[in-house]
């Protein structure tokens, strides 16, 4: 029997062991659970290395939400950034697209359902849901399948749309940038922060910062969550990163 590899990424902790349990309970599945982003992919990378890797990611909608005035200054002087959920998702997508994530949400979101569809995501699931639908859903978008709330699809289309014209904007201000700030704004775009960049690239943080700075003002934004969605309308991807995903300081590196 084909045992479907389930991991619940939730930082609210009782949410997630009661849906990594109920899901445990199925005959043909294998659970685990992780309380963030960085948790989530280094519990990845240790099962890929070990030769399980999951097969679908159950990702919180709002992941590092509570955390996300810590990454509200244009650049931090710290190493810390806030993964949120549609975040986790684009970097599974990068890091491992062979695994499916679906987003569970606490309420119906067109604009965020269709960034996470952007992301990678295959499905967009409310928290509420019955576990029978979120069992279809999981077997569903390992066929391929994409799952979303039909009262969404309107509304995630008409984004979907919106988000076509306003690239080719955030297209011409992406190329203002010079070819050193375009491959920090893919830094940004994977998740790094100050001090990664600054070892990515041997640069001092100081010249980093300047960088971030200037890919800031060309760009017309004042955070680096704002530079980073820009950047992702723009369809700029996040600089590979070689070897394994680690957390460092809380980032990804």
């Amino acid at each position: 029997m084909v045992r479907i590899r389930v991991l619940v990424v939730d930082d609210h902790r009782i949410f997630a062991e009661s849906l990594a349990a109920a899901l445990a309970a199925e005959h043909d599945v294998d659970v685990a659970a992780a309380g963030s982003g960085p948790a989530a992919l280094r519990c990845m990378d240790r099962a890929a290395a070990e030769g399980r890797r999951f097969d679908v990611l159950l990702v919180d909608a709002d992941l590092g939400v509570a955390a996300a005035p810590a990454v509200a200054r244009a650049v931090p002087d710290d190493a810390e950034a806030v993964v949120d959920g549609i975040s986790l998702v684009g970097g599974v997508r990068s890091a491992q697209p062979a695994v499916r994530t679906v987003v569970l949400a606490e309420k119906d979101d067109p604009r965020r359902a269709a960034l996470a569809l952007q992301a990678g995501a295959s499905g967009w699931v409310a928290k509420d849901c019955s576990l029978q639908r979120l069992l279809a859903v999981i077997r569903g978008v390992l066929r391929d399948e994409t799952h979303l709330p039909p009262a969404l699809l309107t509304g995630v289309l008409r984004e979907l749309t919106a988000a076509r014209k306003h690239r080719t904007e955030s297209e011409q201000l992406v190329e203002s940038l010079t070819p050193r700030e375009r491959e920090v704004l893919r830094c940004m775009v994977a998740g790094l922060g100050r001090k990664a960049v600054a070892e990515r690239l041997f640069l001092s943080p100081h010249t980093v910062r300047t960088h971030m700075q200037n890919v800031l003002g060309k760009l017309g934004v004042h955070s680096t969550l704002a530079a980073v969605a820009l950047a992702r309308r723009a369809g700029v991807g996040p600089a590979e990163l070689a070897g394994d995903v680690v957390e460092r300081g809380g980032q990804l590196a």
